[in-house]
Order: structure tokens, then C-alpha cells, then sequence
């Protein structure tokens, strides 16, 4: 083999041994890259966080670190130290917007007509001829309504109308007929006639007296309901989202105390407004005053130097010192409406919404119960998870003292 042969024989088997090397190369980075993506989105521990991700020292691991958005998102089904933050809060939005449905398409149907089926007995045992003769001399003595000529027509061709039509919100003259025409007009006739259409009056007074009154506005209801789900929404998006980056944490936390205030601040309209609706001067003084208060908190709440975990206990004050101003106006509702069990009922719920957001309040201040064995609860049952859990039983509370309100002004009115 000559010389040049040899050196071309050299320089292949050269260039094979470099493109082996690049290939060994380029398998080694693919997997460091592999490994190196699953390390960077591995848990971490607390003396690994940021300074902006420290918030509990109590809390040693399982945290997220500044991971991208993508895998933030995701990390919503995976078992990490917000996991169950993001869970309470987020089952108890889709069970508030469940209760907001079905008040809004059933409630409300409170209206029970028990003497409806004994009405018939009455008329039955009426003089029914009198009663047809009556209601014709009395008719033109009545307001004029739309269907006054239809009834009256009726009248000439029937005993009475069907009675089915009582219960219909459309036939209010029916009863405004019946109940305000016939007593009167029967005081000098047999003794029988007037007691049996004095009774049927009073059955008519019962079946329809409620269907009467037009339910009352539903918008403090509905306005408490929409704050509670912002509160818990915003609550569940603001832990799932703060490892990302610093900026979005601050965005987050803005958003988090936005919704506590809204939760406390919409908790005062269905007591206030339903309680006070009869009296315009407090209503409007309770309701502004509330709603001036949230506003201002959220306004202090926006500044920095609100997140700083040194005014942890500061923040857990001011919450709860909004939640106490509602000791003035249920003492006040006490006062108005003694004699009311509907006063009482519903100050029973209020007092249970307060301990349970006050016990909330404490437990998130005093970090327990992490404090007493750090890293033992790092994945459940620390503070924070038990702080969601009562805010949701708080206001679920305060859900049942509502329905007692809509129901008591339903049927009572002023």
C-alpha cells in the first residue's frame, strides 16, 4: 500500500471516529436535556424558594418553583403543597354557582296552599244562587280591570268559575271579587249564608293572601352569591398560578384579597337589606358604609408592602374586623323584630357564619396546626387548607340565614 493510500485510508477512519464522537455527544445532550427538564420541574424545598415564594416556613417541601405556564396549568391534577388550596376554594365556586342556579330557578316556590283543597266544602254548602246574584249587583262597585267584562260574562252563564283558577298569579281579580264584594252585602241574610260566606271569605284570605305579595327583590341575595363565588374562584386561580413568576404572584395576591373583601362586603346586603328594608335611613346607612369600607380595603390592600408575611396577622385583622361591623346591625335587627322568630332564626346562621370565619381567620394567623410539627403537613391539613374549608362552611351558612330572609319578607312584607 503506497503512501497515500494509507494517509486516505487514515483520514476515514478518522472522520469516523469524530462523527462517532458527535453522535455520542448528541445522545448525551438529548438526554441531560431530557433529565435536566425533568429535575427543573421537580418539587423543591422550602430554603430553595425565591424570596417572593416564601410565605410559611412551617411548610418545609413540595413546593413549585417558578415553573412555566404550561406546567402550572397542569400541575392543577398533580400532588403538590396547593393542591388541596386550589381544590377546597375551587369545589366550593362550582358549588356556590350549583346553589345560584337552582335559587334563581326554584326559590321562590315557598308559598304552601294547605286549605286550597278544602275550599270546595265551603262552596258547596253556600247558597250558590244568592252568591251568583250577589256578585253581579256588586261587580260595577269594583275597580275596573282588564278582565272585569270576562268575569262578569261568565258569571251569567256559570254558578261561579272554575275554582282552579285561584292559585293563578293572573286571576288576582278573582279574589279581590270575592274578598272585598261579599260579606257586607249578605249582613242581613239567613244565619247560615253569613257564616258559611264569611268562612269562605277567610278560606279565600288564606289560599291567596301569600300569592298576593309579589316576591321581593333578589339582588342583595344574588350580589352576596356572586361575591362568594368571586372570592372562591379567585381564591382557587390565585394559588394555582403564584409560582409562576414574581409579577404574576403580585397579580395574584391583588386578586386574592379582592375577593375576601368582596365575600365579606356582599355578606352584609341580604341581612342589611331584607332586615332594614322598611326602615330607608339605616338600610342606606348600613349598606353604604359596608360597601365603603370594601372599597377602602381593597384600595390598602393593593399597596406592597401588604404581602409581606409580617402582616400576615394585620391582614387577618383587618378581614375580620369588616366581618365584626355586622355586630351593629344584627343587634339592631334584634331590637326591630323581638317578637319575629324569623329574627332569631336567622341570627343563629349569622352567629355560625362568624365563628366559623373567625376559627378561619385564627387558624390562618396562628399557622397552627404546622407550627406545633413542621413538614408533617406539607401536603394536607396545614392551615391554609383548613382556613379554605371554613370559609366555605361560613358562607354555605350564611346561604341558609338568605333563604330564611326571602322566605320571612316573601310572605310578610314590610
Amino acid at each position: 500500500m503506497g503512501k497515500d493510500e494509507k494517509d486516505h485510508e487514515d483520514t476515514k477512519e478518522g472522520s469516523g471516529l469524530n462523527e462517532n464522537r458527535q453522535e455520542g455527544c448528541s445522545s448525551k445532550e438529548g438526554k441531560g436535556k431530557r433529565l435536566w427538564n425533568k429535575v427543573k420541574y421537580q418539587l423543591v424545598e422550602y430554603h430553595s424558594l425565591p424570596g417572593f415564594l416564601r410565605d410559611n416556613e412551617f411548610i418545609l417541601g413540595h413546593y413549585r418553583s417558578e415553573w412555566p405556564l404550561k406546567q402550572t396549568l397542569l400541575s392543577v391534577f398533580t400532588i403538590h403543597n396547593e393542591t388541596l388550596n386550589v381544590w377546597t376554594h375551587l369545589i366550593g365556586f362550582f358549588l356556590f354557582l350549583t346553589l345560584t342556579i337552582y335559587t334563581a330557578m326554584k326559590i321562590p316556590k315557598f308559598v304552601d296552599l294547605p286549605t286550597i283543597h278544602h275550599f270546595p266544602d265551603v262552596l258547596r254548602k253556600a247558597d250558590m244562587h244568592k252568591l251568583h246574584a250577589e256578585l253581579l249587583t256588586c261587580l260595577p262597585s269594583l275597580p275596573n280591570m282588564p278582565d272585569l267584562q270576562t268575569f262578569r260574562e261568565e258569571l251569567k252563564t256559570s254558578i261561579l268559575p272554575s275554582m282552579d283558577l285561584l292559585p293563578s298569579p293572573s286571576n288576582w281579580y278573582i279574589v279581590e271579587l270575592l274578598t272585598n264584594c261579599l260579606p257586607e252585602r249578605f249582613s242581613h241574610s239567613n244565619h247560615t249564608d253569613v257564616c258559611l260566606l264569611l268562612s269562605m271569605k277567610e278560606e279565600l284570605a288564606n289560599i291567596i293572601a301569600p300569592l298576593m305579595k309579589r316576591p321581593i327583590t333578589r339582588w342583595p341575595f344574588f350580589a352576596f352569591l356572586g361575591g362568594a363565588m368571586f372570592c372562591l374562584l379567585a381564591s382557587s386561580i390565585c394559588h394555582l398560578l403564584l409560582c409562576h413568576s414574581q409579577r404574576l404572584s403580585y397579580i395574584m395576591l391583588r386578586l386574592d384579597y379582592a375577593g375576601i373583601v368582596a365575600l365579606i362586603s356582599t355578606s352584609f346586603y341580604p341581612p342589611v337589606y331584607y332586615s332594614f328594608m322598611c326602615y330607608p335611613f339605616f338600610c342606606n346607612l348600613y349598606m353604604g358604609f359596608i360597601t365603603l369600607l370594601g372599597i377602602g380595603t381593597i384600595l390598602v390592600s393593593l399597596l406592597p408592602v401588604f404581602e409581606s408575611p409580617k402582616y400576615r396577622g394585620l391582614r387577618a385583622c383587618l378581614f375580620s374586623g369588616m366581618g365584626l361591623l355586622g355586630i351593629a346591625p344584627i343587634f339592631h335587627k334584634l331590637i326591630l323584630f323581638w317578637h319575629q322568630p324569623e329574627a332569631h332564626h336567622t341570627t343563629g346562621y349569622e352567629i355560625l357564619m362568624g365563628a366559623f370565619y373567625g376559627l378561619g381567620a385564627l387558624v390562618y394567623a396562628t399557622r397552627v396546626p404546622e407550627r406545633w410539627m413542621p413538614g408533617k403537613f406539607d401536603i394536607a391539613g396545614h392551615s391554609h387548607q383548613l382556613f379554605h374549608i371554613l370559609v366555605v362552611a361560613g358562607a354555605y351558612s350564611h346561604y341558609r340565614a338568605g333563604l330564611v330572609y326571602l322566605k320571612w319578607r316573601d310572605l310578610e312584607g314590610c
